[in-house]
């Protein structure tokens, strides 16, 4: 197997966060040891995020099992999700900014002659529904 350098157009404050969120929670835990540092897990956390590598190929490059690269990945997921906002935050948020787009797919009951809203990939009928409101939630 060959392994290369690779690069990931992310800022090193955006290492620095996940970093320092798996340190804490490593004192937290008691963790006396790891194969890898905390700063070396975020960055395999952040690879496996931002290019979606496999974990053979994450495994291979850091130099650790498959399995230790599926538990560190879930680990810093779970460090990052702790510290992300509810809903009810995140819509208090949303209220105070000028305009707010909101993106999703919304599955929907179609007859099998309705063949312009169903996806191939996803075996099923929906809409890709795209919105821009105001602070108040009115469709603009």
């Amino acid at each position: 197997m060959l392994v290369y350098p690779s690069s990931i157009d992310l800022s090193s404050k955006t290492l620095r966060h996940p970093a320092g969120q798996l340190a804490v929670r490593r004192r937290e835990t008691g963790t006396r040891w790891r194969r890898l540092p905390a700063g070396r897990q975020a960055l395999l956390a952040l690879a496996y995020l931002r290019c979606g590598d496999t974990y053979a190929r994450l495994a291979a490059g850091f130099g650790i099992g498959i399995a230790t690269v599926y538990r560190y990945v879930h680990e810093a997921v779970e460090v990052l999700a702790a510290g992300a906002p509810t809903l009810a935050e995140a819509i208090e948020t949303a209220r105070k900014k000028a305009f707010v787009i909101l993106d999703g797919t919304l599955p929907i009951d179609r007859i099998a002659a309705d063949t312009p809203y169903y996806s191939g990939r996803h075996k099923r009928h929906g809409l890709n529904v795209q919105v821009l409101t105001d602070p108040f939630g009115r469709l603009l």
